[in-house]
């Protein structure tokens, strides 16, 4: 793997004609923060899209014609600050420690200064008048005020200088109109004598516990990418590449190419992707496929980078590199899904637009009233300053993005690929699961269990014949005929012309004959008609669940023989479809086999609808039947031809073990061959999706309830600052909890 090209190191990739930026956002403290980056940047020229995401504080730009520089100076302006990203580099990490020291810092500063004032504050509601001085209570406010709260003012000076208002606006107005009220009335008490009320102790410690809030809002909030990093982590830096000569050398990842050897030894991190050329061993996937139990491979077995070897030397030939590795393609897609937003968010940046300013209208409504019916100037400010602390939109704008951040990410750790927060949300609607059959259900590697020949021919002729079609194919059909002959020590014949006909077969010239192999279809097509017992003997082995492959002479229109294969069936198949079963999802098949050999699985299963013999397009159409019967359905397959039933669908499911194509063309990808995971994706999405409702059930209950609380004064300040600070917390720490979700068994 080439790090210079890391996909998660790029800030700059093509997407066609337009380029999409990632930027790492600074400064950003609620919901309305991140809207208002976001509607910054959308006003750009030459913007397509702009996306924030207040939990990872990064922003996806996509746009034509635009520049870095341009989006920064943008973001700038908005009142923010702006870099370019790379989460490996090491000044990226250090500058993360840095900001968190200082926090941590600033923490200590604000607690040991406010301590004291929080004691005569827990005194006076136990009934004893300790009061500080009022010097003394103002000499230990100060600091916490400017120099610990110092943040608040520049955060909010810089939002007010871009025309809107945010969570430090909220919390500079609040807490600086309880410290300027209590010096007012002390600057009064030392001008004409008495003792006055003071609120110091109000200030300090709503800044205190706001601070202390932020630290475990991000340390809660980074651990939501752990797994993002864990994969990051499983690229190595160098390999040990072996020379024709046999000589070793250990260089930087970054200088491998295709087609190197790289020798890995017993216990190190497999290095590339690439092709074993000597050597076996147990391999390691769990951290890529989520498959906890190594598996062996040996010479011609692939294997991927980020894999942990077992006690075996290996010598790898390098397939690919950089970008083009699955590991950078697995990182390039959890972070697409977490970087993205739920169409939910929609809802929730609508609220945060306009939040802020509703509630200064509320607090300002709030200090007005209080003064009408008679309260004291000092109360009625108290109640406006406590619904200022209260109505912090934080935990709003964490509610969505951290889910959807834990749940990716938990799903990729077990081999669950999820394109983007939109998949994941329309994942946890379908109610119909289509499913191909062959390398989906089954094994895909089907053994020849008949070879029969039609009258003038013979079972060694048809294997040769059949053997010169299929050479160079990697359809698993193919692969079974060529292990046969392999075995029989068959010379295989060249052919010329070779042509795939999908959902029918193949065709060739082979020694002078057009010949074909493949689907009944071939037969239909041509017009032959079968001699009875060759069309006995083929529904017979259908009616046992086995595929038929015939073998035709084109130009004379006659049949030569036919080829029977049988697949086993995948030992979590069965339990795959009763935990579907157990979710209230119905179960189909949708097959190019036989109906005999459909119908046979089908039963095994307990799969609920059969439709086989299907083209590839006719599996697109009856995904779309399904969808008119007002049904919402996800296809699983592995195979080009299964791509377009995936487009389809209203969600595709592929086997990563399959074609490129259905990957490329699915949303979620599933990184071993084990339809289990099918329920698995389906259950992780349901669950993500269940943090994100509670978190936004928190989030606005605690506004809803809070701010008129706080207005009619049952809250102070203090449990204001407090109850704001908790209920971004819990929300974050609520979605953290789905790091703990396993794949269920049924």
């Amino acid at each position: 793997m080439d790090q210079t090209v890391s996909p998660h190191a790029i800030q700059a990739t093509s997407k066609g004609d337009a380029t999409s930026y990632d930027l790492a956002i600074e400064g950003m403290t609620c919901a309305s923060c991140s809207g208002r980056v976001e509607r910054a940047l959308r006003k750009l020229p030459g913007v397509d899209e702009a996306s924030v995401n207040l939990a990872s504080e990064t922003a996806r730009v996509t746009g034509h014609g635009v520049s870095r520089d341009v989006l920064i100076a943008a973001v700038e302006k908005a009142g923010y600050g702006a870099r370019g990203i790379d989460p490996t580099a090491p000044d990226d990490a250090v500058r993360h420690d840095q900001a968190a020291r200082r926090d941590v810092i600033d923490l200590v500063a604000a607690a040991t200064l406010t301590a004291p004032l929080i004691v005569t504050m827990i005194a006076e509601l136990a009934g004893l008048h300790w009061m500080l001085p009022g010097w003394l209570a103002l000499a230990f406010a100060t600091p916490v005020q400017f120099w610990i709260g110092g943040r608040f003012y520049v955060a909010g000076f810089k939002a007010l200088r871009a025309g809107a208002a945010n969570m430090d606006v909220l919390v500079a107005l609040g807490t600086s109109a309880a410290y300027f009220m209590s010096l007012y009335l002390l600057i009064r008490a030392w001008l004409g004598g008495g003792t006055p009320d003071l609120y110091f102790d109000s200030s300090a410690v709503v800044i205190t516990l706001i601070l202390a809030g932020r630290i475990l809002e991000s340390r809660a909030r980074r651990e939501t990418g752990a797994a993002l990093r864990a994969l990051t982590a499983l690229r190595p830096d160098r390999a040990i590449r072996r020379a024709p000569d046999g000589s070793e050398r250990d260089i930087p990842i970054a200088d491998l190419r295709r087609g190197d050897i790289v020798v890995i030894r017993p216990g190190a991190r497999i290095a590339v992707d690439g092709v074993i050329r000597e050597g076996e061993s147990q391999v390691d996937l769990s951290m890529i496929t989520g498959e906890s139990i190594p598996v062996a491979r040996g010479p011609g077995d692939a294997v991927t980078g980020g894999a942990i070897n077992g006690d075996g030397l290996l010598l790898v030939e390098t397939t690919a590199v950089g970008a083009e590795t699955t590991l950078a393609r697995i990182v390039r897609l959890v972070e697409t899904a977490q970087a993205a937003k739920a169409p939910i968010q929609k809802l929730v940046d609508r609220v945060a637009a306009v939040f802020v300013p509703a509630v200064l209208a509320i607090a300002l409504v709030t200090l007005i009233a209080w003064l009408m019916v008679g309260l004291t100037p000092e109360t009625a400010i108290l109640r406006a300053v406590a619904v200022l602390v209260i109505a912090c939109p934080c935990a709003l704008g964490l509610a969505t993005p951290t889910a959807i951040m834990a749940g990716t990410g938990v799903a990729a750790g077990h081999g669950i690929l999820i394109r983007d927060a939109e998949t994941l949300e329309r994942a946890r609607t379908v109610d119909t699961i289509a499913f191909d059959k062959t390398g989906t259900l089954t094994e895909g590697k089907p053994d020849i269990i008949a070879l029969d020949a039609a009258t003038g021919s013979d079972p060694a002729t048809v294997l040769r014949l059949a053997a010169g079609l299929q050479r160079g194919s990697d359809h698993p059909l193919a692969q079974a005929v060529i292990r046969r002959a392999a075995a029989e020590t068959v010379t295989i014949p060249a052919a010329t012309e070779v042509q795939s006909r999908p959902g029918r077969g193949v065709q060739a010239v082979i020694e002078g004959q057009a010949l074909a192999l493949g689907s009944i279809r071939l037969i239909d097509e041509a017009g032959i008609v079968l001699e009875a017992p060759l069309a006995a003997r083929a529904k017979a082995l259908e009616a046992d669940g086995r595929t038929i492959s015939w073998l035709i002479d084109r130009g004379e229109r006659r049949v030569i023989g036919l080829i029977a294969f049988g697949d086993a069936i995948k030992p979590t198949a069965a339990t795959a479809i009763a935990a579907l079963h157990a979710r209230d999802i119905r179960v189909a098949l949708l097959t190019g086999d036989n109906q005999g050999s459909a119908a046979a699985a089908a039963r095994s299963l307990g799969i609920d609808e059969v439709m086989a013999g299907l083209l590839p397009e006719d599996k697109a159409i009856a995904i779309g039947r399904l969808r008119d019967q007002g049904r919402i359905v996800a296809m699983v397959g592995d195979g080009v031809n299964d791509a377009p039933a995936l487009a389809a669908a209203d969600l595709g499911i592929a086997m990563a073990t399959g074609s490129d194509i259905a990957m490329h063309t699915a949303g979620i990808t599933l990184m071993r061959g084990d339809p289990a995971l099918v329920a698995a994706a389906i259950d992780i999405s349901r669950r993500t999706f269940g943090k994100i409702r509670q978190g936004l059930f928190w989030a606005f209950a605690f506004n809803t309830l809070g701010i008129p609380l706080a207005a009619f004064g049952v809250l102070t300040p203090v449990i204001a600052g407090a109850a704001m600070a908790a209920s971004s917390v819990i929300v974050v720490t609520n979605a953290l909890t789905l790091r703990r979700w396993h794949p269920p068994t049924a």
